[in-house]
């Protein structure tokens, strides 16, 4: 890519699409074209149509998705496939029809098989079944995977998928019901420990910014205290704090701070090509980039490093009849540390920095 390069970022207010354009526009890239939803719905074929043909963008990210966490994925199951197969197909189609140089489709971990072995092998997609609750988002990021690969065989186009680990970083959903694992529990912490030295103030502060289900800071007391208790955050008749955590605590989950994400992507769209993503020249398959830091931690160790960063002295209790989801999903990593790329900041610092962000500080 070119400094002066049209770039279309898909999904650019997002936890992956903004911390891309942060990091394009930190190496000195300035030429974005960016659309907001209301702006452009990459589910209507028609839209994305005019769009390329009006725009012509020379290099594409595709960071535009339906995400969320085990209960949105197990709840908006129809939403979760439809919505994410319809942005893939005419984005990616579209980028062939109006020649784009290159374009990076980003997927998740979860395509991999719900028992596949540890780490995670690019090799091993598609070897067995998905886990159930989020097998719909599963299936749509696989059939982008493959419709990369296609288009790439039968076309010649240069378009690269690569799946992160699970993300966290800046512009992340902190809401209870849709949010995944690391902000959820960083923001009920936050309540916890606020809730424990009767700092109304914070806790009101929060839930304006945030409302939960339209309780919102001018809400009453026990109006309040009666959401909390429904997404786990108690106060107890002792004045002790306990935070209610979805399953048993076991599994272990790998974590990468998103900026660092980015930095991976940009990387990749910098310096390698689809030929770089594969070795075999019969069979083309499996081309796709895992992007992690190749270390992981259990959802219950998670809690107490979140706890000691954010100064809560409260417990936690762990709901084991909701499902855990996989128990491990670690990534391997070699494959994209051949290519030149590793992970630089750590999960401790991360929830650190995250914290910080979420404060506004």
């Amino acid at each position: 890519m070119r400094k002066e390069s049209k770039i279309y970022i898909a999904g650019h207010r997002g936890l992956v699409g903004s911390a891309i354009i942060k990091n394009l526009r930190q190496k000195g890239y300035s030429n974005f074209i960016t659309k907001t939803h209301a702006e452009l719905d990459l589910t209507d074929t028609k839209q994305v149509a005019d769009f390329f043909e009006k725009e012509q963008p020379e290099y594409v990210f595709l960071a535009a998705a339906k995400v969320g966490g085990i209960v949105a994925n197990n709840t908006y199951r129809a939403e979760f496939i439809h919505d994410n197969l319809m942005i893939q197909n005419n984005v990616i189609h579209y980028s062939y029809r109006y020649n784009v140089k290159k374009l990076l489709f980003l997927g998740s971990t979860c395509i991999y098989p719900k028992a596949c072995p540890q780490p995670m092998k690019e090799d091993y997609l598609l070897t067995d079944v998905l886990e159930y609750t989020n097998e719909p988002y599963a299936i749509a990021k696989i059939a982008g995977i493959k419709m990369c690969e296609s288009y790439n065989i039968q076309y010649g186009t240069n378009f690269i998928s690569v799946m992160p680990t699970n993300l966290y970083g800046p512009n992340d959903n902190f809401d209870l019901e849709k949010s995944h694992v690391l902000p959820a529990l960083i923001r009920k912490i936050h309540i916890g420990k606020s809730l424990e030295k009767q700092d109304w103030s914070t806790i009101r502060k929060d839930l304006r910014q945030l409302p939960i289900e339209g309780v919102n800071g001018d809400s009453s007391n026990t109006e309040i205290l009666e959401k909390l208790e429904a997404y786990g955050i108690s106060l107890k008749s002792d004045g002790n704090v306990q935070v209610g955590i979805w399953g048993s605590g076991r599994p272990m989950r790998e974590f990468l701070w998103s900026e660092d994400m980015a930095d991976a992507c940009v990387f990749i769209m910098e310096n390698r090509d689809f030929k770089d993503t594969y070795s075999d020249k019969v069979e083309i398959r499996n081309t796709h980039i895992n992007i992690g830091t190749g270390f992981d931690v259990s959802i219950a160790d998670l809690a107490v490093l979140i706890r000691e960063k954010i100064g809560f002295k409260g417990g936690f209790v762990f709901d084991a009849s909701k499902p855990d989801g996989t128990m491990k999903k670690l990534t391997d990593v070699s494959k994209l540390n051949n290519l030149g790329w590793k992970h630089t900041i750590d999960l401790e610092e991360g929830i650190s920095k995250m914290y910080q962000w979420y404060l506004g500080e």
